[in-house]
């Protein structure tokens, strides 16, 4: 059974920092792109940074220089590095990866910014 379990959230005030988890069971992790997505009230959900298995990077123009990902193979763990937050990064925060024929989601944590 493949598990994403999100951790780290909370409430910060702008200019703050937060470092999200994701512990991933049930898959081989080494092998899997990972990706973090945010959803805030009453908008879509978006992409925000994703990690492939060699390491490379890729971010949302509205976190790029603020956020960065990482991965830790030896943990099953991916991370979400957030620094300079703003209001507008208010949202909940989802882990994610493709399995063979499935698409697999944590339960999300919620990262609230107050001005």
């Amino acid at each position: 059974q493949v598990q994403l379990v999100e951790s780290g959230g909370g409430l910060v005030q702008a200019g703050g920092s937060l470092r999200l988890s994701c512990a991933v069971s049930g898959i081989i992790f080494r092998i899997n792109d990972m990706g973090w997505y945010r959803q805030a009230p009453g908008k879509q959900r978006e992409l925000v940074a994703t990690i492939a298995t060699g390491g490379s990077t890729g971010y949302a123009d509205s976190v790029k220089g603020r956020f960065t990902i990482s991965r830790d193979n030896a943990k099953s763990t991916v991370y979400l590095h957030m620094n300079s937050l703003k209001p507008e990064d208010t949202a909940v925060y989802y882990c994610h990866t493709n399995g063979l024929t499935a698409s697999f989601w944590g339960q999300g944590t919620q990262v609230t910014v107050s001005s």
